[in-house]
């Protein structure tokens, strides 16, 4: 080729790149993508081009939302390796492989094992990047996909999980912080087991488990029902194990997000009229959830706080750890199991079904020959059905210490506990008996819950005359942050933080009305009380109670933000104690005790 003849396809495809269009969805192999230029796919859903995430100035590759004000970044490129300015370039070289070069520089490539003669790079409307061979026509055949390598956001019709064949994983893994799309520590996969598992990590920390897939939903998350506005489908094959979901109405915007800042798996909604991602649901949900808290053969219960209990027929390992709130080295038997001797089942109800690292799986057994199995096998410690739908089907046992259970009412499903002769006889006599491991540990803790409550209500009381004397309350019905001694908060604030008081956010309920989880706009995280309408409180009483409360503080009790006084809401702001601690409890029982034993609120 003559110096002219390379002189003129130099110019020719400069002038091309400068005139590249960003209203299209496609990049070919005779085209670049500068910084300032993107694609947009088809009907407008979704967006790639270079941006910089909060106040950092470095530059990304990235996909986010065409049709949302909020920019929402749900895909990154070169999340390892930003570059520094915007004269980086995408492209396509080659070998048919997407590039992204920086000042000459690879910064970031994709690794295609099939070299074609016509790449092409199309952005579809459900976020997924695509390269593909032009000359495939609409085959549907992908020589990559961003699909195949997300970051923090997992999007409808986005696979999570292991292909068998090739090895490749597909997992969530966070953001380092919002300035920062780099790996995080949170990560959310698939656990390859006989019965597989989805799973969250805290670095090398087992974090959080959802239970096996039941058929409907995971059997330690019973509220995905088939009533919910998304389709949810696992998937074990030979070739792949996977979950994925798909919105039931293609108008509704959804995603999930891997959140490091609070540990949190969190799906949001789009709402239209607010203009804003809505929370809709997050895991972990509570303590409960907490891996393996309870150790083996506990059982984590949600009260008016989590507490662990031994499964029927075990005992605390370490009783003195156990009573302490220790319940890491869990429960053992009563009885040793003796195969040779009769050995049979208790059948344990509404449970998160324990780890099924240790676990085997058979989907086309009955329940009873699952039972036969089991007591055939003296390794075999519990058994269950696979798929709940139908009546069950489907046979899982398990060969280990039993880890990582807690109870689900209204929810759950049935586990069957291997027993030993001696011990089913010896609960056959005791079934009717109160449970004396219960008695133990509630007596001692409902003394020193009073005892504390006294002390409180004496010093309470002794407060409330220094102040009745120096004329620090009065009755005025002006409601204001001078007045009250304390911050208002407006009702949108803590509709939207707690995400219009959604049960999800619900951390549990009293005498004087529930108790909500809830984040501030600046990320805050508060617990706030929502008075009930039969509290049998006016205005003035709540303002004098509120004002009283404030003056009461103490370092071992739960600190009072603010409050919320429109229209008919009484609210109350406190700051969020992790674990719906016995502190919070008391204390709004004795301010609500306080004020009715002294009369003050008369």
């Amino acid at each position: 080729m003559d110096s002219l003849s390379f002189m003129f396809i130099v110019v020719t495809s400069l002038l091309f790149t400068s005139q590249f269009s960003s209203a299209t969805d496609t990049l070919t192999s005779t085209q670049s993508l500068a910084d300032g230029s993107t694609l947009i796919s088809k009907h407008g859903s979704f967006e790639l081009g270079f941006f910089s995430p909060g106040s950092s100035r470095n530059r990304y590759l990235g996909i986010w939302y065409k049709n949302i004000p909020v920019r929402t970044v749900v895909w990154v490129a070169n999340r390892r390796a930003p570059t520094k300015n915007s004269t980086a370039l995408l492209m396509i070289d080659i070998k048919g492989n997407l590039v992204l070069k920086d000042g000459g520089s690879v910064v970031w490539s994709t690794n295609s094992k099939r070299e074609v003669q016509t790449p092409l790079l199309q952005l579809l409307d459900s976020g997924n990047l695509v390269l593909i061979d032009a000359s495939d026509g609409h085959s549907g055949i992908y020589l990559w996909q961003s699909f195949d390598y997300p970051t923090d956001t997992f999007l409808p019709g986005m696979k999570l999980g292991v292909n068998l064949k090739t090895g490749l994983d597909r997992r969530l893994t966070s953001w380092k912080n919002w300035d920062d799309p780099s790996p995080g520590d949170f990560v959310w996969k698939i656990l390859v087991y006989n019965n597989p598992e989805s799973t969250m990590w805290k670095g090398s920390k087992f974090y959080f488990r959802t239970g096996p897939w039941n058929g409907i939903t995971y059997s330690g998350k019973p509220q995905l029902k088939p009533n919910q506005p998304f389709s949810f489908n696992f998937v074990h094959s030979d070739d792949e194990v996977y979950c994925a979901y798909y919105p039931k109405n293609k108008s509704v915007i959804s995603r999930i997000v891997m959140n490091q800042t609070n540990y949190w798996r969190e799906r949001y909604i789009w709402e239209e009229a607010s203009q804003s991602w809505s929370l809709y649901t997050y895991l972990p949900t509570d303590y409960c959830d907490t891996y393996g808290l309870c150790g083996a053969y506990g059982n984590c219960i949600i009260t008016d706080s989590p507490v662990c209990q031994c499964l029927k027929g075990f005992n605390p390992k370490s009783p003195d750890n156990w009573n302490s709130g220790d319940w890491s080295q869990g429960c053992v038997r009563n009885k040793s199991l003796n195969c040779q001797d009769g050995d049979g089942f208790i059948k344990f109800t509404e449970l998160k079904l324990p780890d099924t690292k240790y676990s085997w799986v058979n989907k086309n057994m009955s329940l009873e020959e699952c039972r036969g199995k089991c007591l055939n096998n003296c390794n075999c410690t519990a058994y269950s059905v696979v798929d709940i739908r139908n009546g069950g089907s489907g046979c899982a046992l398990w060969f280990n210490d039993l880890i990582d259970i807690r109870q689900i009412p209204s929810g759950g499903q049935d586990l069957y506990i291997r027993m030993s002769a001696s011990e089913l006889a010896r609960l056959e006599t005791v079934k009717d008996e109160p449970d004396e491991k219960i008695v133990a540990i509630v007596i001692p803790v409902v003394v020193l819950a009073f005892a504390f409550l006294g002390v409180c209500y004496y010093f309470c009381q002794r407060r409330i005359i220094k102040l009745k004397d120096k004329n620090e309350i009065d009755g005025s019905d002006e409601s204001s942050e001078e007045d009250l001694d304390l911050p208002l908060f407006d009702l949108v604030t803590i509709t939207r933080a707690t995400n219009k008081f959604s049960l999800n956010n619900k951390l549990g309920e009293g005498g004087f009305g529930p108790v909500y989880k809830g984040i501030l706009a600046d990320g805050h995280e508060i617990a706030v009380k929502r008075l009930s309408s039969n509290s049998g409180q006016g205005l003035k009483e709540f303002k004098n109670e509120v004002k009283l409360i404030a003056r009461l503080q103490h370092r071992n009790l739960v600190k009072l933000l603010g409050c919320c006084i429109q229209g008919e809401e009484r609210v109350l702001i406190y700051e969020y104690m992790p674990n719906r601690s016995l502190d919070f409890l008391i204390f709004v029982v004795i301010w609500h005790q306080s004020m009715r034993l002294t009369g003050y609120s008369q």
